[in-house]
C-alpha cells in the first residue's frame, strides 16, 4: 500500500501528527468494481468513505475540523466525482493499457506544512501495489517501476487541464486548510494522556525447562511507549516485541516477551514508561505475578475439594443403605 503523510511542526503538539487519505479502487470485471476510502490523523482513522452513498463518515465528533456544511458537501462531490471518472478511465482502456481484470488501484494524497513555511502537496497511484504514478509541480509523472504502462496513463491524464486543476487545489488548499482545522477541533483529543494498564502472564510452553514471559500494556495513549524485561537495572537481550495495535477508542495495546530459563525467571521484572505516568514507571516483577492467582487458587481448591468429598460420601451412604430402605413408600 502506497502511503503519503503531510506532518506539522510547531504546533504545540509534542510529535508530529500526520493527515493521510487513502482510496481503493478494486476492479473485479468490466461492470462492476467497488472503491474505499479513509482518511487518518497520525494512526487515527478520522474518516470513512460510505461507497453505496457517496457519503464521508465522520468517526469523531471533531472531524469535520472547522469546514462548514457547504465546504463538505463540496469535498462530498469532489470525491464521488474522482472514483467515478477514475474507474471510467481504466476501464475504457483495458485492452489500450493491457490490464487485466481483476485489479486494484490505490491512490494517496496529502500534504506537508512546516511552520514558517509554505506547503507542499504530492499524491501518488498504484497499480497492484507497486508505485506506478506520482503528481508533483502540478503534472502527473510515471514511476520507472511502471514501464510504459504508466507512461501512458500518466500522458493521458496531463491531458486532461481540469483534473490537473482540481488535484493542485486539493493539494495546495484544501488540504492544509482542512488538516490544520482539524488538528484544531480535535487538540484536547489528540493531547490527552490515557495511562496504560500492565500484567504479567505465561506465554506458550518453548519446550522443558524454559518459560515465555509476556508483558502486557494495553490502553495507552499516545502511542509511544517503552516496554521491556529488566534484570535490576539491566535490560534483558532477546526481548521481543510486537507490533502496537490500536483499540476502537484510539488508544494502543502492546506485548513483550522473552523466552528464559525457569530457574532464571525469579527476579526479571518488566517496566513500562509512558508520558502518561511522568517519572513514575509501572514495575511488574514476575515473582509476584500470580499472587493473586494463589489466593484464588488456595481458597478455591479446598473448597472444591471439600464439595467433592462430601458428595462422594453421600454416593457412598446411599449405595450402603439395604435395597428395601430404598424403595418408595406405597
Amino acid at each position: 500500500m502506497v502511503s503519503l503523510t503531510w506532518r506539522l511542526r510547531g504546533s504545540g503538539f509534542q510529535e508530529p501528527v500526520s493527515f493521510h487519505v487513502m482510496g481503493i479502487l478494486s476492479f473485479y470485471n468490466r461492470s462492476w468494481e467497488q472503491n474505499v476510502g479513509s482518511g487518518w490523523l497520525g494512526e487515527l482513522q478520522t474518516q470513512g468513505w460510505n461507497s453505496s452513498s457517496g457519503t464521508i463518515i465522520y468517526l469523531w465528533p471533531w472531524s469535520r475540523g472547522n469546514f462548514s456544511n457547504e465546504e463538505l458537501t463540496e469535498l462530498e462531490t469532489l470525491f464521488r466525482t474522482f472514483f467515478i471518472n477514475f474507474a471510467l478511465t481504466f476501464h475504457n482502456r483495458i485492452i489500450q493499457w493491457q490490464l487485466k481484470y481483476p485489479f486494484d488501484i490505490q491512490v494517496a494524497g496529502g500534504c506537508e506544512l512546516h511552520s514558517g513555511e509554505a506547503s507542499a502537496g504530492f499524491m501518488q497511484v498504484a497499480y497492484q501495489g507497486s508505485e506506478f504514478l506520482s503528481f508533483q509541480n502540478n503534472s502527473w509523472l510515471p514511476s520507472p517501476k511502471g514501464g510504459g504502462r504508466a507512461k501512458l496513463v500518466s500522458s493521458l491524464f496531463n491531458l486532461n487541464k481540469g483534473f490537473l486543476e482540481i488535484v493542485h487545489r486539493l493539494l495546495t488548499d484544501t488540504c492544509p486548510r482542512f488538516h490544520l482545522g482539524l488538528l484544531d477541533a480535535g487538540k484536547a483529543h489528540l493531547q490527552r494522556r490515557v495511562r496504560p494498564e500492565a500484567w504479567l502472564s505465561p506465554g506458550p510452553s518453548p519446550g522443558p525447562g524454559r518459560l515465555v514471559l509476556v508483558c502486557h500494556a494495553s490502553g495507552f495513549y499516545p502511542k509511544p511507549i517503552w516496554v521491556t524485561w529488566m534484570r535490576g537495572e539491566r535490560e534483558q537481550q532477546g526481548t521481543q516485541r510486537s507490533d502496537v495495535v490500536p483499540h476502537a477508542d484510539g488508544t494502543w495495546y502492546l506485548r513483550v516477551s522473552l523466552e528464559v530459563e525457569a530457574r532464571e525467571a525469579p527476579g526479571l521484572s518488566c517496566r513500562v514508561r509512558h508520558s502518561s505516568l511522568g517519572d513514575q514507571d509501572i514495575v511488574l516483577y514476575w515473582g509476584h505475578r500470580s499472587s493473586v492467582g494463589w489466593i484464588f487458587l488456595a481458597v478455591t481448591v479446598p473448597l472444591l475439594l471439600l464439595a467433592g468429598l462430601a458428595f462422594w460420601a453421600r454416593k457412598r451412604r446411599t449405595l450402603c443403605q439395604p435395597a428395601s430402605s430404598r424403595l418408595p413408600l406405597e
